[in-house]
């Protein structure tokens, strides 16, 4: 058993060398291409290279530097924290207006007999002052709540 697997992994080496045969190209007088394993006689032939060529290793990428203003810059990164803060509490603001604001105009809507601090002064808010803060009132949700 052992014989036959060297002497087959022998037959197999050999027949890979043997397959790999020189093969030549040349140019026939018509402008034909032809590939073949003898060269003609009294023609220029080109010997082509048969073997399998090594594949070439994929080149390596360089490491990259923080550069300023890259994500990877703790300068920068610090600037986005700050930067997420802000905005986070800017939409917080945003979010406390907008639900006094519809709560206020929920009242005006609702109570046609309102009365509002004037000038240190209670007073009750006549009709036109009224519609005037609901308008106010809907143009600010328009414009600033979603």
């Amino acid at each position: 058993m052992r014989r036959m697997i060297i002497t087959g992994s022998l037959l197999l080496a050999l027949s890979a060398t043997a397959s790999a045969s020189q093969v030549f190209k040349w140019v026939d007088a018509q402008g034909n291409t032809h590939f073949g394993a003898q060269p003609p006689q009294g023609q220029d032939a080109t010997p082509i290279n048969t073997g399998v060529a090594q594949p070439k290793p994929a080149p390596q990428p360089l490491p990259t530097l923080p550069t300023p203003g890259s994500a990877d810059d703790p300068a920068q990164k610090a600037i986005d924290e700050k930067v997420k803060k802000e905005v986070a509490e800017r939409e917080e603001q945003m979010k406390k207006y907008c639900e006094g604001t519809r709560t206020n105009l929920a009242q005006l809507q609702n109570n046609p007999r309102l009365t509002a601090e004037v000038n240190g002064e209670m007073r009750r808010l006549t009709e036109e002052e009224r519609q005037s803060r609901i308008a106010e009132s809907q143009k600010g949700i328009a414009e600033n709540c979603k």
